[in-house]
């Protein structure tokens, strides 16, 4: 065989090597990037399904590839190439961007608790009769988007920075596939949450053994008590996705006292509580954050309902 032939195949081999080894790498820094934000994952997947009820059940699953087709969007086209340009020219910039979106988080919960207690209501709401369904799917899909917007950002900044010293190009492959795999299993599991009570009525009425049917029958129960716990639970994700963002936010821009107090609480359960330390501890600085979050999102929502009632008088 020619000797300019065997060199070639000698290049194209090592050339091979290098690239399995960059899949695998890539592969791995990609897993460790994604279990960074797998907190905010729990979140997302927690908000989601109160964006889905109150539609019959042929609509929940369009729905729903609606909202995950937006979240992609939201990953790959707008947050992924931002991401890569601001950390590659402007890596100042990431972290006040990352705090308004927490402070939106912030505003959006607390005008929920706001709600909750009895406070005016702003927009259509559950409690309200729905005299238009596609208008009202069209502005639940659009808040869904929204809101999963804000969540993808900090799952994407989360994700960037446990690859930030990776070269630009592994940093776009690695961020493409963590925004794509938790996609689907974050609108994967919440597609299996809001059709838990069909899953139930078809083992009640289709299947013949006793198990079977008491399987659907505790479905079936399970349901309503599982959407209301996370309706509360995507209200909290808010507020302590949200307020921690903003605690960590300033922490990184010199102004260190709330975070450094928050964290000062959260090792002083953890050493106080033994075995359990981690777990207490991690839910010490979320409670915290919740606080700090529905703090500023109240001052926020009241700020921006006073401007709009301004401007109502105004325009009348």
């Amino acid at each position: 065989m020619p000797t300019g032939l065997v060199a070639l195949l000698d290049d194209i081999s090592v050339i091979a090597k290098m690239a399995a080894a960059t899949i695998d790498d890539v592969g791995l820094a990609a897993a460790k990037a994604g279990s960074k934000a797998a907190g905010v994952v729990i979140d997302d997947a927690a908000v989601t399904p109160s964006y889905v009820t109150e539609f019959t059940p042929d609509r929940e699953l369009p729905i729903i590839k609606k909202i995950a087709l937006g979240s992609l969007k939201n990953k790959l086209l707008i947050l992924l190439p931002a991401a890569l340009l601001l950390s590659e020219f402007l890596p100042g910039v990431v972290t006040p961007l990352l705090m308004l979106g927490g402070l939106y988080l912030c505003f959006e919960g607390a005008e929920k608790v706001i709600e909750k207690l009895g406070g005016e209501k702003h927009g259509e709401t559950l409690g309200d009769a729905i005299t238009d369904m596609a208008e009202f799917e069209k502005e639940r899909t659009s808040g869904a988007i929204r809101t999963d917007f804000i969540l993808s950002a900090e799952i994407m900044a989360i994700a960037l920075a446990e690859v930030a010293g990776e070269p630009l190009f592994s940093r776009g492959i690695i961020l493409a596939l963590v925004g794509i795999v938790i996609t689907i299993v974050v609108y994967g599991v919440v597609a299996l949450i809001v059709k838990m009570d069909d899953i139930g009525l078809h083992l009640v009425e289709n299947r013949h053994t006793a198990f079977e049917k008491k399987l659907g029958r505790g479905l079936l129960l399970a349901m309503p008590r599982l959407l209301a716990v996370l309706s509360v639970v995507g209200t909290l994700a808010m507020l302590w996705v949200g307020g921690g963002i903003i605690l960590h936010g300033l922490h990184e821009t010199g102004v260190h006292g709330p975070y450094e107090a928050a964290h000062a609480v959260q090792l002083w359960v953890e050493h106080a509580t033994g075995g359990l330390g981690g777990a207490l501890g991690w839910l010490t600085y979320a409670l915290l954050s919740a606080l700090v979050g529905l703090a500023l999102g109240a001052v926020v929502a009241v700020a921006v309902h006073t401007v709009q009632k301004v401007r109502g008088k105004a325009a009348h």
